[in-house]
C-alpha cells in the first residue's frame, strides 16, 4: 500500500433513485390517486421509474409500505396527546386541536390516506384501532372539562369529539399548502370555532 490517493470512482449514470422516504412519499399520492387496491408494485415502479427489485430493497411488500404510510399520520397524531400539559383539561384539549391540525398540513397526504381506509386488510384494521384509541382520548379531555365546570355539559362528549374531528378532518378536501392561509392561522380558526361553543357560559 502506499499513501498515494486512489482516484475517484466515476460518476453513476442513470435514473436518479429514491430512497426510503422518497419512495413511501410517491406510493402514498399514488394510494390516493389510483385507490390502495387498484395500485400493484408494478405501478409503483413504473410510476417512479424504478425496477421492481428496487422497491423491495426498501419495503417487502405494498402492504408494508401502507403501513409505514399510515404510521406517519399515526404516529405524528399520537405525539399531539402529550401525558401531561400546563393548564386545566380544556388547555390541554386546545392544544392537541392546534397539534391535529399542524399534522394534518405537514403531513397532509399521509391524513388523507388514513382517513381513507375501510379496515379491508390486517393494516388497515389496525390503524383504525390506533385511529379509535386516539378518538377516546380526545373524548375523555373533553368529559374530564365537562366535570370541571370549563366546558358546557348539554352536549354529549363523544358527539363533540366526532364533530370536531369531522370539521378537522375536511381540511383535507380543500387545504392547498399555498393558499392563503398558513397551519398557525388555520389552527386558530379551528380553535376559535370548535371550544368557542363548547365553553362553559
Amino acid at each position: 500500500m502506499t499513501d498515494q490517493t486512489l482516484p475517484a470512482a466515476p460518476a453513476r449514470r442513470g435514473r436518479p433513485g429514491y430512497d426510503r422516504q422518497g419512495l413511501l412519499h410517491v406510493a402514498v399520492e399514488t394510494f390516493i390517486d389510483r385507490g390502495y387496491d387498484a395500485t400493484s408494485i408494478a405501478t409503483l415502479a413504473a410510476r417512479l421509474g424504478l425496477s421492481k427489485s428496487a422497491i423491495y430493497h426498501h419495503f417487502s411488500s405494498k402492504e408494508q409500505i401502507l403501513a409505514a404510510a399510515l404510521d406517519e399520520a399515526l404516529d405524528a397524531l399520537e405525539a399531539a396527546l402529550p401525558p401531561t400539559a400546563p393548564g386545566g383539561s380544556s388547555r390541554r384539549l386546545e392544544h392537541v386541536l392546534r397539534e391535529a391540525v399542524h399534522v394534518l398540513v405537514a403531513r397532509l397526504p399521509y391524513v388523507t390516506l388514513l382517513l381513507r381506509v375501510r379496515g379491508n386488510t390486517d393494516t388497515e384494521r389496525a390503524a383504525l384501532t390506533r385511529r379509535r384509541a386516539f378518538d377516546r382520548r380526545v373524548t375523555a379531555l373533553i368529559e374530564a372539562a365537562q366535570q370541571s365546570g370549563e366546558l358546557r355539559t348539554d352536549i354529549d362528549p363523544r358527539v363533540a369529539e366526532r364533530l370536531i374531528f369531522g370539521m378537522i378532518n375536511s381540511i383535507v378536501e380543500w387545504y392547498r399548502p399555498d393558499g392563503r392561509e398558513s397551519a398557525d392561522t388555520l389552527a386558530d380558526d379551528v380553535v376559535g370555532l370548535a371550544l368557542t361553543g363548547l365553553r362553559a357560559g
